[in-house]
């Protein structure tokens, strides 16, 4: 069987794949890991893909009996093993999976850019970043992205594990309503974004942009000289508002989910 998708193309060297990877590790932290030759196993209980994945953690890490002992652990946790597929799997590792009926899925890219102080503007009154989740951003973000009742607790313990500075960004409308939520994670010198979401009824209006104008000024007032973030290769609105704002490709991956 020969899996018919076309792999993004990595713009950047491998050494700054592996450091963008590492960075989103830490920023979106599982509630147990485990490493097996050279791939991570990560699981929280089923809340995202990110955190409920198997990845590679060097170039090429052998794939010999990977699959099989991500299946067992997995399946012990009741959860399916999805592998999260980067530049640093190798294309073997790849069609092995889709030899195995593991279907290709949620192709995404990661985007990043360069950042100094004065490049953003500062956030206006409307968008107030601050070091800890309120409880109008935590309710007002699960509200907004759709986060199911039983997974509300799950997703409040990864924000909690955390161990690099974060901030959250809360933007609230002319009534003073909670309309708008992102978070950005600083390690070494990068900003990473996660967790943008805008109320249904004022996606449009350019508060998408607002919010992360708010987390970029953050980022740079820490000290930030880089920024990143992930997208899902079909949310054209999104890739356009981050290209507008100075993002480009660094690399795609996707995800193989059992068939």
């Amino acid at each position: 069987m020969t899996d018919t998708a076309t792999p993004i193309a990595n713009t950047v060297p491998a050494a700054l794949v592996r450091a963008l990877e590492e960075r989103a590790f830490n920023a979106w932290p599982a509630h147990q890991t485990v490493f097996h030759r050279g791939w991570v196993f990560r699981l929280s209980g089923g809340y995202t893909k990110r955190a409920n994945s198997v990845n590679a953690l060097v170039p090429g890490a052998p794939f010999d009996g990977v699959r099989e002992a991500a299946a067992a652990l997995y399946a012990r946790h009741g959860l399916p093993a999805v592998f999260r597929i980067s530049p640093l799997a190798s294309a073997e590792a790849d069609q092995e999976l889709a030899n195995a009926g593991y279907q290709h899925f949620d192709p995404s890219l990661v985007l990043h850019r360069p950042l100094a102080l004065g490049s953003v503007p500062r956030p206006d009154g409307s968008t107030v970043v601050s070091t800890s989740p309120s409880p109008a951003w935590l309710e007002g973000f699960a509200a907004a992205n759709g986060v199911a009742p039983h997974h509300r607790n799950l997703h409040r313990s990864i924000l909690d594990a955390i161990a690099h500075p974060v901030g959250y960004a809360l933007q609230h409308d002319t009534q003073g309503h909670a309309v708008g939520f992102g978070l950005a994670v600083l390690e070494r010198g990068a900003v990473g974004l996660y967790d943008l979401a805008v109320a249904p009824e004022h996606r449009g209006s350019g508060r998408g942009r607002a919010l992360v104008q708010a987390l970029l000024h953050w980022g740079a007032e820490a000290g930030a000289t880089s920024a990143y973030l992930q997208v899902r290769a079909q949310n054209t609105p999104a890739l356009r508002l981050y290209e507008s704002m100075g993002f480009k490709t660094a690399y795609g991956y996707h995800y193989r989910v059992p068939g």
